[in-house]
């Protein structure tokens, strides 16, 4: 007969563990061998239990889910990492990502996708859901919308929009960066050609928009 494969949950919510339990006491090829509320009891869990699978909230008291991976991967690299969460945005993906984990579904999801997540990490595979492979693929699409959009400028423009997001005048940002007020009037004349943007509130709606404001 094949070894169930062991599996940790973590969460800071006990009934959440709970209702994992549940829908998995059926399923004979998993089997629960420990659980955590915090990363710090996960890491104590870990150094005495035997585990294939982690599967953790990334929204943690004391130690998110992410730091939890990262740490686990470094000390435990055998162990695959599956992330349930609330979130479902291209900044917590990203970091999903950025932690090598190898898969993540959302918290609302039903007990067949989990079952098929834990199937694909069980088999040295991935599973990402599709809601999260679409928010990757937006911040794709963004990133280049973002890059295409910022070609056209130059260094100085640039640092000149984020001067003129500051509220500061012609004459201010001449003094700031050591040139003439005349040259700083023909980059903004360049800078409104090459944006296409009419006003200054549209040039500023740009700027956040390419997370040009900040240096």
């Amino acid at each position: 007969m094949q070894e169930p494969i062991k599996i940790l949950i973590v969460d800071d919510h006990q009934m959440f563990i709970d209702g994992i339990k549940a829908l998995l006491r059926n399923e004979k090829r998993f089997k629960i061998v420990s659980e955590a509320l915090d990363g710090n009891s996960a890491l104590e869990k870990l150094n005495g239990t035997a585990v294939d699978i982690m599967l953790t909230d990334i929204s943690m008291p004391k130690m998110s889910g992410i730091e939890l991976a990262w740490m686990v991967k470094n000390k435990h690299p055998h162990i695959k990492v599956l992330f349930l969460t609330m979130y479902n945005d291209h900044d917590i993906a990203n970091d999903i990502l950025m932690s090598e984990a190898e898969g993540v579904i959302l918290k609302n999801t039903g007990k067949d996708e989990l079952v098929a997540a834990l199937t694909n990490l069980a088999n040295n595979g991935t599973f990402f859901s599709n809601e999260v492979v679409t928010q990757l693929m937006l911040k794709v699409k963004k990133e280049k919308q973002t890059k295409e959009e910022t070609d056209c400028l130059s260094k100085r423009e640039m640092e000149i929009i984020r001067l003129i997001c500051e509220d500061l005048s012609s004459e201010q940002i001449a003094e700031k960066l050591f040139i003439s007020k005349r040259t700083v009037d023909t980059h903004r004349q360049h800078i409104y050609e090459k944006t296409k943007c009419k006003t200054i509130i549209s040039l500023i709606k740009f700027a956040i928009r390419n997370n040009l404001t900040l240096p």
